[in-house]
């Protein structure tokens, strides 16, 4: 039965980028080659007239349109019923798929999408994200960033980050603005692959196909997942105090939280129901590897965004010695300043409940930062 399940959890590719960066472009030239034929594609529409679905080119009958509604406020419904009827119909015959493709509209969140598939209990067993694919106009990509607050949300969830229409700019000035905006792109995320639309390595099938390692299922992936996370190789021993991260976009901050002794479950919980509450939308991604002090030699592992902190799963032993919690908060409009000073502070007064709760009960947290 447990084989069975793991067979039916279908990778979905996340296709997402503002307005005119190329979408359905990279979209039409991946569904082209017969090694997408087994590919069922979810479409986001915006507006009163639904018309980026007449624009793609299927080399199959499964698209599926989600029509005048934007996808970040419609995910919890019309996408999850959307992903269930795909996968009755493919228990029932109707139609065969092996991957899902779902391309938002450019003004559409990528955060609650990815939260509904590490949340969503209708398709806990059934799908899972394989990989966020993000598309940057070459052209208009510094103004897009300098002025729609949605499109940096974008590029900061990207496994994968592919540059459009670079041809479109005068040879003369190509490297120096491509160089510019791959630069400020390494400041709003800087765990993800930069790609260029004329690169081998950007061939549109293997972009839409690609599968990111699953961090809860393997502790060698949740190693990679993580040292990517920090942006860094883990500090040198004996550091063990929060990091915050400089340099990033003016919007965007990071912030590292770690600690050499391992946390009481209760100290843990409240520390994210406390962050759930404080930080709420500014939250965009959450990543982390968590010691606790009740699961000794099983990490927790912690992925999130906005108000989902919740959902721990647990890996059956650490990937290596480091066994230390580390846990990576992204955040917009918020200065890493102020963002370093509130996950401390909600740290101490968790860690702080903890301690009156379980001394009444006999036992002595970890001390805190």
């Amino acid at each position: 039965m447990q084989t069975r399940k793991q067979d039916i959890r279908t990778p979905v590719t996340l296709l997402t980028g503002f307005l005119g960066s190329g979408k359905t472009t990279l979209l039409n030239r991946a569904l082209r080659d017969p090694a997408m034929t087994r590919t069922a594609v979810i479409i986001n529409e915006f507006g009163e007239i639904s018309i980026d679905h007449a624009l793609t080119t299927a080399s199959n009958d499964t698209i599926m349109v989600l029509e005048n509604g934007c996808l970040c406020c419609t995910v919890f419904g019309d996408l999850i019923q959307t992903l269930n009827r795909l996968y009755h119909a493919r228990e029932a015959g109707e139609v065969e798929f092996d991957h899902v493709v779902i391309e938002t509209s450019g003004l559409a969140e990528a955060g609650p999408i990815l939260q509904a598939f590490l949340s969503e209990p209708t398709l806990e067993g059934l799908f899972r994200m394989g990989a966020i694919v993000a598309t940057v106009d070459a052209v208009n990509g510094e103004s897009t960033l300098a002025q729609h607050p949605v499109s940096v949300r974008q590029v900061a969830l990207g496994d994968s980050i592919l540059l459009t229409k670079l041809d479109l700019i005068e040879p003369g000035e190509r490297e120096a603005r491509k160089a510019a905006l791959i630069a400020r792109l390494g400041q709003i995320n800087a765990a993800a692959v930069v790609l260029e639309g004329d690169d081998p390595a950007a061939d549109p099938v293997r972009l839409m196909r690609q599968l990111m390692a699953d961090p809860s299922e393997d502790p060698r992936a949740a190693k990679t997942w993580i040292e990517a996370a920090l942006g860094a190789a883990p500090d040198a021993e004996g550091e063990h105090e929060a990091h915050a991260s400089h340099g990033h976009d003016a919007g965007i901050a990071s912030f590292n939280l770690i600690r050499d002794e391992p946390l009481p479950r209760e100290a843990l919980h409240l520390l994210l129901a406390s962050l759930e509450k404080h930080l709420g939308a500014n939250l965009l991604r959450v990543k982390g590897l968590v010691n606790v002090k009740e699961e000794p030699g099983r990490p927790a592992v912690i992925q999130g965004t906005q108000h989902l902190l919740h959902n721990l799963t647990w890996l059956r032993e650490w990937p290596d010695e480091d066994q230390r919690t580390r846990i990576v908060f992204i955040t917009q409009d918020l200065p890493s300043g102020e963002l370093e000073e509130m996950v401390t502070l909600l740290d101490r007064v968790a860690h702080r409940t903890a301690l009156a709760r379980l001394k009444a009960g006999g036992a002595e947290p970890a001390r805190p930062i």
